[in-house]
């Protein structure tokens, strides 16, 4: 049985695409051993394949990801057997591209993002040097590349010149099968319910914007659901406003839990705003969560966001991400029940073409490479 070493900076618990990943790897006959991290509050894992958790006194800053990349580096580098090393995202990818180098092991890297133009960094030009001279010294150690959409394979393809695959993050098909009430998770019956979800709730996402939204919006419910940066000051604004009763933080939740909550909403929101490179080619899972649990969308108009939504028509895109302009799109889709109704008969349609079982295909012909 060969081994493959998987390797991601997280927790684990939240991650569906590394989750998917690994299956795929499982379900060829791979011997799995997925690395990534704990902390004080992470809910145990239940997989069937190995798991090891990193934990750390100082979780961010430079000092954090030096550290986990030396742990890293010398976890693997003692491991008696390794026949394939897949690191996700280049916080992780140093660590692999030095093994692969010592041990002679190929390397799969999965770019979740472009990670070079994320908001963080833009501000700090010996970080953003640093990390762009660890992908410039990886990238040549890299057998096969995967990134998330067209957009990023075509920047990471300018710079490097290699042969990209695209792997979009889909949800498992699911088709909702006697489906809970509403009353069942004590949320309104009469309320119009909007949820946004968040594996990674920080600055310009759209959440301060969606949370002022609510003042100009009757009757209605917004959904909270993840963790970030900006939660505690997201909770200070809704009590400022007074809005507790018009918007609910329900912390993380399981993946089956979230999407429970998500079904029972009237329409999903995803509301990035284009003010990185990262952010403007992003293509978030929320997205396809939405239209896996058959709600409408409402979306920021970024390049991959609105080509889903305008081809499989299944909501609305906002030129700007402005609390009136959410309100107005909200209202839009409250007082036509007929428009309504349609976006959610072409969300059932289209999450028989968005879904892993077809997307998985293209890592399926990788993986026959390595078996």
């Amino acid at each position: 049985m060969k081994t493959i070493y998987i390797s991601v900076i997280n927790d684990l618990s939240t991650d569906q695409r590394v989750a998917r990943t690994c299956s795929v790897w499982h379900e060829a006959g791979f011997r799995i051993i997925l690395i990534g991290r704990r902390f004080s509050n992470s809910k145990p894992l239940e997989r069937d394949y190995q798991v090891k958790r990193f934990r750390f006194l100082i979780n961010k800053g430079p000092l954090f990801y030096f550290l986990y990349n030396v742990r890293l580096f010398f976890f693997l580098l003692f491991q008696k057997k390794i026949d394939v090393l897949y690191a996700n995202d280049l916080d992780t990818l140093g660590a692999n591209a030095l093994i692969s180098i010592v041990r002679r092991k190929p390397l799969i890297y999965d770019s979740h993002e472009f990670f070079l133009g994320v908001p963080e960094i833009q501000d700090k030009p010996l970080v953003k040097w640093v990390w762009r001279s660890i992908e410039k010294f990886s990238f040549p150690h890299v057998d096969r590349f995967i990134t998330v959409n067209d957009s990023i394979a075509k920047l990471y393809s300018k710079i490097y010149k290699k042969e990209i695959t695209v792997v979009r993050n889909m949800p498992i098909y699911k088709p909702i099968l006697n489906p809970l009430k509403r009353f069942d998770l004590e949320l309104p019956e009469d309320a119009f319910i909007m949820v946004m979800q968040g594996a990674g709730i920080n600055v310009n996402r759209g959440y301060e914007e969606a949370i002022h939204s609510m003042n100009f919006i009757e009757n209605a419910l917004l959904l909270i659901i993840g963790r970030g940066d900006v939660i505690d000051d997201l909770k200070a604004l809704v009590k400022e406003l007074k809005l507790e009763p018009k918007v609910w933080f329900l912390g993380v939740l399981p993946y089956e839990k979230m999407m429970q909550y998500t079904s029972l909403s009237d329409i999903g929101l995803t509301l990035d705003k284009d003010l990185s490179i990262n952010y403007r080619f992003s293509l978030p899972n929320k997205l396809f969560d939405y239209i896996n649990a058959g709600i409408p969308v409402l979306g920021s108009d970024l390049p991959e966001v609105s080509k889903i939504i305008l081809d499989y028509e299944v909501g609305i895109i906002i030129e700007d991400v402005q609390p009136v302009l959410i309100a107005n799109a909200v209202n839009v889709f409250k007082k036509d029940a007929d428009l309504l109704h349609k976006y959610k008969e072409n969300c059932k349609i289209a999450s028989k073409k968005l879904n892993w079982e077809l997307e998985q295909k293209k890592l399926n012909e990788i993986v026959k490479e390595y078996v």
